[in-house]
């Protein structure tokens, strides 16, 4: 083989062995890093307010603590009267489906005397009773079925009442995390520049720029990216509580709010809730909701697919398109968590490009200097 061409397959080869050295020391260091990165977030959150609290000459002590205060208050006081709301409706919904027991279980009979289904249990009467044969088979099969899907009822209930079990045993632990997280984001603030200027001086000089230029990047495409999810789901919320509202159903907060939380899962989230219950609806003989319950779904739908593209492409700077690629890649990739993973992973790549990253590993590769 060619020297050069050796000399180019080992660096590149260096290239893929350090990408994947960092990639699994994050794996390896953010389970332990991690309330250290958050506790540097919430002190980056609440900076510029820690600069306003200073300019009224407030000791920085005092303004880190009342910054702190004010976010972490606000948003355990929104958070508060937000699922107060919600568990009030959701009494009040439970209560509501209460009421309606009778009526599911009288609209099963009724199916259980329809002409139709009857003439369906006839004829598969007449079919065990032409081919004896088959009669074990189909029972055991039957069984069978009926048997796995208890099998999994079960063990999804288990898994719930575990989650629950998990979430209670864990709180003290997540209590210490979040004692420690505002601990270290006070420090972290009252010596704001100067932890900042130590991160500096251990990067390399010729890392500087290319870093600032990616952090700048990461920190407007990211948070637009979040913005622009708050925004869909918002509208997706409104939309919904204002139209329960109109079609004059209980709870329609509680309902609203669920389906828009719901609808960060693109494609099934709103459909998943909102069709059943239009089918039930018609079921039951309420024609009017479910045909409101239909053209809600359709507004949202139409709403979500003309707004997604062009909010998050402006919000985070992406072409739609590639947006679209992304989305669809991060799908295949991930699954349904793809369909966020997929436009931050973009914003990334995007970010390490504009920052000539891509460009100077390939200059390293090609002639072993980097550009």
């Amino acid at each position: 083989m060619d020297t050069l061409v050796l000399k180019r397959v080992l660096r590149g080869l260096w290239v893929v062995l350090a990408a994947a050295g960092l990639m699994f020391a994050i794996y390896v260091l953010l389970p332990l890093l991690y309330p250290l990165l958050l506790a540097w977030l919430l002190a980056y959150i609440i900076h510029p307010l820690v600069m306003i609290l200073k300019s009224f000459k407030l000791p920085g002590w005092l303004a880190v603590s009342l910054s702190l205060l004010f976010y972490i208050g606000g948003t355990a006081l929104v958070l508060t009267a937000l699922i107060t709301r919600l568990v009030k409706e959701l009494i009040v919904l439970l209560q509501t489906l209460d009421l309606h027991t009778d009526q599911w279980r009288e609209l099963l009979l009724s199916l259980g005397r329809n002409a139709s289904i009857q003439n369906i249990i006839n004829q598969i009467n007449q079919f065990y009773h032409d081919n004896p044969d088959y009669h074990a088979t189909i029972d055991s099969n039957i069984s069978r079925t009926t048997e796995t899907v208890g099998h999994a009822m079960t063990q999804l209930i288990t898994g719930f009442f575990n989650m629950i079990l998990k979430l209670i045993s864990a709180l003290p632990s997540m209590g210490t995390i979040l004692i420690v997280i505002v601990l270290a984001a006070f420090f972290l603030s009252t010596g704001w520049d100067h932890h900042n200027a130590k991160l500096t001086s251990l990067l390399p000089a010729p890392l500087l720029r290319p870093v600032s230029e990616i952090w700048s990047d990461l920190r407007k495409a990211l948070s637009g990216y979040l913005r622009a999810q708050l925004v869909l789901i918002s509208v997706t919320g409104v939309i919904v509580i204002i139209g329960l509202l109109l079609l004059g159903v209980d709870s329609a907060f509680a309902i609203g709010l669920t389906v828009g939380i719901v609808d960060l899962v693109p494609y099934l989230g709103v459909g998943v809730i909102l069709l059943p219950w239009a089918l039930y609806s018609y079921m039951t003989g309420n024609l009017a909701l479910a045909i409101g319950l239909l053209v809600l779904y359709g507004i949202i739908l139409v709403t979500r697919q003309v707004l997604e593209p062009k909010v998050l492409a402006s919000s985070i700077g992406l072409d739609p398109l590639t947006l679209l690629v992304g989305m669809f890649a991060g799908l295949q990739l991930f699954g349904m968590l793809g369909l966020l993973l997929g436009p931050v992973i973009l914003v990334i790549l995007d970010a390490f490009h504009r920052a000539g990253v891509f460009r100077a590993l390939h200059s390293y590769i090609v002639s072993g200097r980097l550009h």
